[in-house]
Parts: C-alpha cells; structure tokens; sequence
C-alpha cells in the first residue's frame, strides 16, 4: 500500500559561526536540502536563498516537505560558500552538512547541531539549527508596499534598503521573509511578494508582526534604518487610496536626538489574505494531468541490433528509453483519468516515404496518436523501432510546439470554464546533444505561459550541459531575443545518476518540481480546482 501524507512540515534554518572561505569578507552562505527515502540515492529537495558576507545567516526561504509517519526520511542538511553562478555546488566552498531524520527535528521542537566536513571532523565551531512546523494554513498574504525618506544611511550615494518580516514566537522572533535590495533610494517600491500566512502569524490577526528595514551593505554590515511592529488585522486595512502607514523608529537615534520624529515611512498600498491550493487540492478537485511521451530516435543512439546502442532492448526486454518510459509513466498514469498517452519519436527517417520527422505518432496513426496505458506505449515503441532508419538532428522545438498547441486550448478552456481543469506534462527521452538549442528556448518560454510542464530524461553517457541550460534552476530562462520565461518549467534528469538506484528514485527526483510548477500555473492565472476538495 503507498504510504499515506500524514501532513505537511515547514523547515527553517540557520546557522551559527561557519567557516570563513572567502579572503578580505566572510564567506556567502547558501543551505541545499537532500532527502533519502529508500537504497543509497539522495535528490535535491530545494535551496535556500544565499547570503552575502554572513558567518550566522538566518535564511527566509523555508523547505515544505511532506511528512510520512511511517518512513524513515533521512535528510541532509548542506551548507556552501557560493562564489559563482552554476547549480552544480562542487566547485563551491562546502562548510558543512549534518544528516538527521524527519521524525528527529519533528520529535524536538529545535534541533542544534555541530556541522561535519565529509571526513566527519568538526566543520570548525559552525552548528545549523533547524525548526519544523506542521502546516494547517494554506493562506497566504499578498503585499504591495513602498517606503518614503528613509534615513540615508551611505556617505557616498543614498541608502539601499530592504525590509525583513519577524513572526512572534515562544523562542522569540522568526524571520518570515525579506524582500529584495531597492538600490540607492529613499523612496523605494518593492516588488509584490507574498508570506504564507503561517509563517507571518500562525493564522492569528492580532498576533505581533514586527518589521525592520535595514540597509544593505556588501560587506554583510547591514545598518538597521528603523523598526515596527503591527499585525495583520492592521496591515489588512490597507488600501491604494488609503494606505496603512507606519513609522520607522531607531530607538539609538531617537534617545539621542531631542526632536527625533522617525527614519522613514512605511506605507502598506496592499495586504490581501488569499487561499493558495496545493497541487493535491488541484488533483482531488479534478483538474487532469495529460501525459506525452517523445522519443529521441537520432543516428546519435547507434544502430538498434547492436548492444552498444541505446536503443538495443536486451535478452531480458530492456533499455534506458524502455525503463524511463516505466519509471516515469507508472507514477504519472494515476493522474489521467483515461489512460490514454500519445507517444511520438523524433529525428528518424519514416515509411513510406523516408522523410526524416520531428513528430511522428509511435504508432504510425496520426489521426489517433494515443497509446492505451504506459503498457501501450512500450508496445507501440517496441514496433515502431524496426520500422524506422534513426537520422537526425536532434530537434525539440516541434514536438514542444505540438504539446504547447494542445496546452493553449486547454487554457482557453480553463479560463471559459474559470477552472483548473487541464495541465500537460511533455516526458522527452533523448541521447543528448540538441541541434535546435534557439528554436526550443523560444518554444519553452512560450510554453511557461501555458499549463505545461517538460521533463528531460538524458540517457547515455553524452555532454548534456545544454540541457541544464534549458531547466532553468540556476536563473531565468531567455529566448533568443531576450524575452524571459515567466515560471521554470523543465526538469532535467540524466538517466545514469539512477542507473543503480531503486526504480522509484528516477521517478521522485524527476516529478519533483511538477507539483510546485502546476500550482505556480494555476496560481498565476487565478485559477480553482473545478470542484473545491474541501467542500467535498
């Protein structure tokens, strides 16, 4: 039997005295999150935000993750100096993990551990702290908000303030969000942001709230312009033509100085208290996940009858392609109510004609592409592979278009019906290198637009750095022209990380980012489940 989400646990963390890496300023620390649920394979969970110059950082951004009484979730907890932009953290200073379980930072309201370097001697005197919460409140609160004559803080140029956000708690106060650095200004308007309500008040309007507006400095000295504190009951007032106003208040400056009025003006233009759903509440309330299945069939792959090929099914009936294709599908078929997936290949040479395609229907019949049940897609490949002469190049760009043809119907749909009722995941399995790399970042970005998500599975040994470059964790993705995609929506995977692992651990590290990225859709759009789950 699956074992069943008891809850969800919110995990914050800081850490205390970590090892300085960095010559002339202190390290920038940054906190990735692993998870290990069966065998010896780890898959990212997700990464703080990093923080410059700080040997104690408090990060805001929270892990959530599920919480399942009945596994043994192992979780590691990894601390690196970032001195560059990549996603990979190997090249970046480690200053220490700890490894500990769910149920330990569950059963112990703070856990405070020594970090380890890999050897497991002492990180120097750095400890990480983590404290769990269990999630009940899906609301969240959106804010619009500005400041006017703000202390300056800076001998050259004007202060660059941002705002940290404090939840009360019985072990003082918590850091619930900080927003971004307005650069040399007095009067700064921030971006819109919005704070789970449970980490701004635990769903309590009169429960204290206090803000600090600081200014940034490089070197991790941030002066303190002035504090508040309010509560969300307050802050609700708030509107564009009445905005809710606060003070600043530097209490150093104000018992020194006899006239002392503030350092600044806080004006709150926007406070809203919404219902954000969760992918579940999204699924139980009937939206559909649609499944469909490219397949990479280019020369690159080798010839199909020899073993060395990628394509070769051995004695025993498999390949990476074949064992993607179960490990994937086998989770994601649960979601489609009627099983049907259309399966297509690319880059081959086709009957009758020998055309080389970019999207032709594994089955040959492009009136009904559909395949019954992941079973029917494996059947359908295993016939369509003799038939076809693997060519080339490697193009993603149309079958990304094909999928994105059918989403932008969906999203008409979904916004006739007011509802979330459709949502396509495109599963591309390729051998590798992309010939199309402009054509298919201009697909992608116009696809985030879309109910649509892509998963890249890379199978065999090739440079898939191109492929990383498309899932666009380690910053927004562009297209050729510049314009930007306005929500990450691939998910990139080599096969042969999991070539030794248990056969669900492919899947779980590969539908990671899927529930986060649908919500993200449907959120932006505005959209509800078409039948709200909690009503049921």
């Amino acid at each position: 039997m699956a074992a069943q989400c008891v809850t969800k646990v919110e995990l914050s963390v800081s850490c205390n005295n970590l090892l300085d890496k960095d010559v002339g300023s202190k390290s920038d620390p940054l906190c990735v999150l692993l998870m290990n649920t069966s065998g010896t394979q780890w898959f990212e969970v997700g990464r703080t935000e990093q923080v410059q110059n700080c040997l104690s950082p408090q990060f805001a951004k929270k892990f959530v993750i599920d919480y399942y009484f009945e596994l043994v979730q192992k979780l590691k907890f990894g601390v690196y100096d970032i001195d560059n932009k990549t996603i990979d953290l190997s090249d970046d200073d480690f200053l220490g993990e700890i490894e500990c379980t769910v149920g330990q930072i569950v059963s112990s309201k703070k856990l405070t551990r020594p970090l380890v370097l890999k050897n497991q001697k002492p990180a120097g005197k750095g400890t990480i702290s983590i404290t769990a919460e269990e999630i009940k409140d899906n609301r969240v609160v959106n804010f619009e908000v500005e400041a006017r004559k703000l202390d300056n803080k800076d001998f050259f140029g004007k202060s660059d303030p941002y705002l940290e956000f404090y939840k009360q708690t019985d072990r003082g106060w918590q850091l619930a969000h900080r927003t971004e650095v307005i650069k040399n200004n007095l009067n700064p308007v921030w971006k819109p942001f919005k704070i789970p309500m449970r980490s701004l008040c635990n769903g309590d309007l009169e429960k204290p709230i206090k803000v600090e507006c600081y200014d940034y400095d490089n070197d991790g000295s941030h002066d303190l312009i002035g504090i508040f504190e309010t509560n969300l009951s307050k802050l609700q007032e708030a509107s564009r033509t009445t905005p809710a106003e606060f003070e600043c208040i530097n209490m150093k400056k104000k018992q020194k100085k006899k006239h002392y009025k503030n350092s600044g003006v806080v004006s709150v233009k926007s406070c809203q208290v919404v219902k954000e759903y969760t992918f579940l509440d999204y699924i139980m309330g009937g939206c559909q996940i649609n499944f469909t299945v490219g397949i990479d069939f280019t020369g690159s792959n080798g010839d199909p009858r020899s073993p060395e090929s990628l394509h070769y099914i051995s004695p025993q009936g498999f390949n990476e392609y074949l064992m993607a294709i179960w490990s994937v599908g086998l989770v994601i078929q649960d979601y489609d109510s009627d099983k049907m997936f259309p399966a297509f290949g690319f880059g081959a040479q086709i009957p009758p004609s020998w055309q080389v395609s970019h999207e032709f229907p594994l089955n040959f019949n492009p009136a009904n592409p559909f395949c019954a049940g992941i079973q029917g897609v494996v059947d359908a490949y295993r016939v369509c592979l003799p038939q076809v002469k693997l060519y080339g190049p490697t193009n993603f760009s149309p079958i990304i278009n094909h999928v994105a043809k059918f989403a932008s119907e969906a999203a008409q749909q979904n916004s006739a019906a007011k509802a979330a009722t459709q949502y396509f995941v495109l599963l591309i399995i390729t051998d590798g290198v992309i010939t199309d790399l402009d054509e298919t970042r201009n697909a992608i970005v116009n696809a985030s637009r879309l109910p649509m998500s892509v998963i890249i599975v890379g199978v065999g040994g090739a440079d898939f750095s191109a492929m990383e470059f498309l899932d666009g964790d380690d910053g927004t993705l562009r297209s050729p022209t510049g314009q930007p995609a306005i929500r990450d929506i691939v998910q990139f995977v080599p096969f042969r990380k999991f070539q030794n692992a248990p056969k669900e651990a492919l899947a779980q590290c590969v539908l990671a980012e899927l529930p986060q990225q649908v919500t993200s859709y449907f959120s932006m759009t505005k959209l509800q489940p078409p039948n709200d789950p909690n009503q049921a």
